[in-house]
């Protein structure tokens, strides 16, 4: 198997940093998040102060469907529904 060599071609400049620390004048330019990109990008980007738990759960495609639909958040608007669905307190008494 022919695999690329790791290393920089000879002539690459030895100066070259693809990771540069940033400088004073970098943060003075920086702007949030919010202001450069669309907002279902910073959706994505934001951590809810919620803890949750993942599971697998399977659902009817057509339900996962519209969920989707609505746009980022729809995870956490299937779980508001749940939430509001059934009393916690009368769970016990539907389980099968």
């Amino acid at each position: 198997m022919n695999r690329p060599d790791p290393t920089p071609p000879f002539d690459a400049d030895p100066d070259f940093d693809d990771n540069p620390e940033w400088t004073e004048e970098d943060f003075a330019k920086a702007r949030p998040a919010s202001e450069v990109l669309p907002p279902e990008i910073v959706a994505m980007l934001v951590r809810s102060d919620t803890e949750w738990e993942e599971v697998t759960l399977h659902l009817d495609p057509d339900v996962i469907e519209k969920f989707r639909a609505t746009g980022p958040g729809w995870e956490a608007r299937i779980n508001a529904v749940l939430r509001d669905a059934e009393p916690f307190n009368d769970i016990q008494s539907h389980a099968a």
